[in-house]
């Protein structure tokens, strides 16, 4: 048994973080009942503070969290959870908790938005039954496969280009466009880039 170090209320705090996005969800609190039922049954289970029992997350909503890690800090009195959710972690409707404050995306955050922004025009793609939606170049590009694949190859060649006599600013550019391009490549055959992410982890083992 890990030693997790529970407070006075016989409490920890659990922050749960996306394994595939790496986005913080939300900050809720387990007792040791909730961690053994999370670690027995793969689904997330809190304490709740405020009506003084055991829940397990999306009993009521739908929107279960599916555990793929649980981690502990280095003074032991705190938990991460890496989740697979299956909808908005927050009882509002939104993605995360965390949506009030200074909301400018972050750099470790981009990929993750234009993952969410890719798969937003292809669904209203799929609702507008394949017709052009104007204004949208992702949506082209997802109803022209082979299309994709040439501006993957443009834009790779292109990088490479201002890797060898361009300024840092545009090779930043067209990295940009590399990633940008990849990430629609990977859209339109039902995956992310979050796959290929799982292929680098592999190679380190």
């Amino acid at each position: 048994m890990d030693p997790i170090r529970f407070d006075d209320e016989g409490l920890v705090p659990c922050v749960v973080q996306s394994a595939r996005t790496g986005e913080l969800l939300t900050l809720a609190y387990m007792n040791a009942d909730a961690l053994a039922r999370t670690r027995r049954t793969g689904e997330v289970h809190f304490w709740s503070r405020s009506r003084g029992e055991l829940w397990r997350k999306g009993e009521s909503s739908g929107n279960v969290m599916r555990l793929r890690a649980l981690r502990y800090d280095c003074d032991e009195d705190a938990l991460l959870a890496l989740v697979d959710p299956a909808g908005p972690a927050c009882h509002t409707g939104e993605r995360s908790c965390f949506f009030r404050g200074d909301m400018e995306l972050q750099p470790a955050e981009a990929l993750a938005a234009l993952e969410r922004t890719i798969a937003e025009r292809a669904a209203a793609a799929a609702a507008a039954m394949g017709a052009a939606i104007e204004g949208s170049y992702t949506a082209e590009l997802l109803a022209d496969p082979p299309r994709i694949a040439d501006k993957v190859r443009e834009e790779a060649e292109e990088v490479a280009c201002a890797a060898a006599e361009e300024s840092d600013e545009r090779v930043c550019e067209e990295a940009a466009d590399v990633l940008y391009h990849l990430a629609v490549l990977m859209a339109s055959r039902g995956m992310s880039l979050t796959d290929a992410y799982a292929v680098l982890n592999a190679r380190r083992r």
